[in-house]
């Protein structure tokens, strides 16, 4: 289990009085909505892990459907340069072809062979492979063989796909092994964690993880509120980078996976004032289980390696999900900007000819993981009077908004040119809108209003959401009206799903007839 690298030897004096400079500071930042700022080593520590890694489900699957091509090419192939005695088509073939690559990716499923470290393994795992592939060509062949009358010739013909898969798989299976083994090395592919809580039962965690054969978890630091008395500065080699308030910027920093809470089940109160503040994060949360006494079914752990642990909070939307979603929003931001252009073009034609200043406004907001990004609109209001930070929300009859503004903000489609932001990946069509970062509610930050607001950012904002499409929309003049945003946004991100987004984009022209809220 490989540790953070450090650029220059840490002094550990340095690093107690900077812990203990933000103790003293507390919680003052996360309830002002503000950024915690975090020590110089903890922040030299994050300027490592800034870039993501490969996801090993993502591998995993593109592997599943790298071997499924592969063995229906070799199919397509061998049927090809030795067709046996020609009696059936090509077409029959190459049913035959995807059926037994089909079962052939279900039978190494079965075997346990797509499992990390299976795929480590360069031998080990090999016999299981060449197992599972031949019980697939055995029955298949069998049972082809009774209901489509194989000559002598056509079976002979499989045998030569069988070798042939066969030589594939071994040669596939090493390579992947090998470069499996390299990125384990380079750091690309690794699950990165945090432990939240140090003293013994960090350490008795950590050597319980090293311990374990083929594991590819980093351990990135420890973060505790406690002093050193009870939670020493170093814990088993790893450093403890600050406290909990640190934490949630350090995670946002950096490309951190899990969080993982080193504490007992009878520590309960510490356990939820711990959650409060890090749920907020997109990240896994898992308590480790692997010194409770108290014992649930097996099915209610996770595991790191043997390691159990339980599953507070998962992160929403996430792998083959991530790549469903980015492809859906690929495809109807396009569709969209091919139907919507002569709207766009006319709305720019129109603010630049009826005031002076530029045809688009650039707002920044908070986007996933409480980044900032910079959000593209049609102006609407005067040049002059315009207000980046949105302190200031428009109301009814606001006089900054210039009167084309007035029309494109009612429908909406003064936010068509966020279309692009869509494109370049900082927005999804669908999901909570995007605040301004300084948007407030008389005079109040929405941080300060609603509890794990901060939440509503464990996914990409989007151009529309479920919020919009239920009426909340427009002016927030009242606490209730973020509250209810706030909600709907988290229902929307507990029950996404494709079908979800795709109820939400039909819906929102029908929605946005009704412009009630929206000035």
């Amino acid at each position: 289990m490989n540790k953070p690298e450090k650029s220059e030897q840490f002094d550990l004096e340095t690093l107690r009085r900077q812990i203990s400079d933000a103790e003293t500071r507390g919680d003052a930042y996360m309830h002002a909505g503000e950024k915690q700022q975090i020590n110089p080593f903890a922040r030299q520590i994050a300027e490592q892990f800034r870039e993501g890694t490969y996801s090993p489900a993502i591998i995993i699957g593109q592997l599943r459907l790298l071997e499924f091509l592969t063995q229906f090419a070799i199919g397509l192939v061998t049927f090809y340069f030795a067709p046996g005695d020609g009696s059936d088509g090509m077409l029959m073939r190459a049913v035959v072809a995807a059926i037994v690559s089909a079962l052939t990716v279900v039978a190494l499923q079965l075997a346990d062979t797509y499992s990390i470290p299976a795929l480590r393994a360069r031998v080990r795992y090999l016999p299981r492979v060449f197992v599972a592939f031949a019980i697939v060509f055995v029955l298949t062949t069998g049972i082809f063989s009774l209901f489509l009358s194989l000559s002598t010739a056509t079976v002979a013909s499989y045998a030569i796909w069988f070798i042939a898969g066969a030589l594939f798989l071994v040669a596939d299976r090493f390579l992947v092994a090998q470069g499996m083994r390299k990125w384990a090395r380079n750091g690309i592919m690794e699950r990165r964690a945090v432990i939240v809580g140090g003293g013994e039962p960090a350490k008795e965690l950590i050597r319980l993880l090293e311990q374990q054969a083929d594991n590819d978890i980093r351990i990135c630091g420890i973060f505790d509120d406690r002093g050193e008395k009870r939670s020493p500065i170093m814990v088993a080699g790893y450093p403890k980078l600050g406290t909990v308030s640190e934490l949630v910027e350090f995670v946002r920093m950096t490309r951190i996976d899990m969080l993982i809470i080193a504490l007992p089940l009878s520590a309960e109160e510490r356990i939820f004032e711990l959650l409060k503040k890090l749920w907020v994060l997109p990240v896994d949360i898992r308590l480790a289980a692997h010194a409770n006494r108290l014992r649930f079914r097996p099915r209610a752990y996770s595991h790191v390696g043997a390691v159990p642990m339980l599953d507070i909070f998962k992160k929403p939307i996430r792998d083959w999900d991530s790549v469903a979603k980015r492809a859906f929003d690929i495809f109807f931001a396009t569709i969209a900007l091919c139907l919507l252009w002569p709207i766009m073009v006319a709305t720019a034609i129109a603010v630049k000819a009826t005031s002076e200043g530029p045809v688009f406004f650039m707002q920044k907001r908070h986007g996933f993981n409480n980044e900032i990004i910079n959000v593209f609109k049609f102006r609407s209001m005067y040049a002059d009077m315009g207000d980046p930070t949105a302190r200031a929300a428009v109301t009814k009859g606001d006089p900054r908004v210039t009167p084309v503004g007035r029309f494109i903000r009612k429908s909406s489609i003064d936010e068509l040119p966020q279309l692009f932001n869509v494109l370049k990946g900082e927005l999804s069509l669908v999901g909570p809108r995007p605040h301004a970062v300084l948007a407030q509610a008389r005079d109040r930050a929405f941080v300060d209003i609603v509890d794990g607001y901060f939440a509503r950012h464990r996914v990409k904002p989007g151009v529309t959401g479920w919020a919009q499409i239920n009426g909340w929309r427009g002016e927030v003049d009242n606490d209730e009206k973020i509250k209810f945003r706030t909600a709907y946004d988290l229902y929307y991100i507990e029950n996404w799903s494709l079908w979800f987004d795709l109820k939400i984009l039909f819906l929102t022209p029908i929605r946005l007839l009704n412009t009630e809220n929206a000035y």
